[in-house]
């Protein structure tokens, strides 16, 4: 699930990447393109609803690429994503 938050006036946005809590085990962090693909920059965080997530601040106009990252070097996409390119989750920017 992907939350966004932020207006067309405002420089940058919030992106809040969450897994349900029948998310893989272990530990997951989101990798993309805002953190230079570094696993473990963004590690989502267990909730109290047994979710986890994470959130992190981009520019509003750019074009976010990402995955998940599980441990043992598991990759996996986010369904909600505006569409999965090969190799990355992508979030287009709004429109202005």
């Amino acid at each position: 699930m992907l939350k966004l938050t932020g207006s067309r006036k405002s420089a940058t946005r919030k992106i809040t990447f969450a897994l349900p809590s029948d998310h893989p085990a272990g530990k997951i962090s989101v990798v993309g393109n805002f953190n230079d693909w570094t696993p473990g920059a963004a590690p989502l965080k267990k909730r109290s609803n047994g979710t986890i997530s994470a959130t992190v601040t981009v520019p509003s106009d750019y074009i976010v690429a990402f995955r998940y990252l599980g441990e043992n070097g598991q990759w996996f996409d986010e369904q909600d994503a505006d569409f999965i390119d090969a190799g990355a989750s992508v979030i287009l920017a709004p429109a202005k």
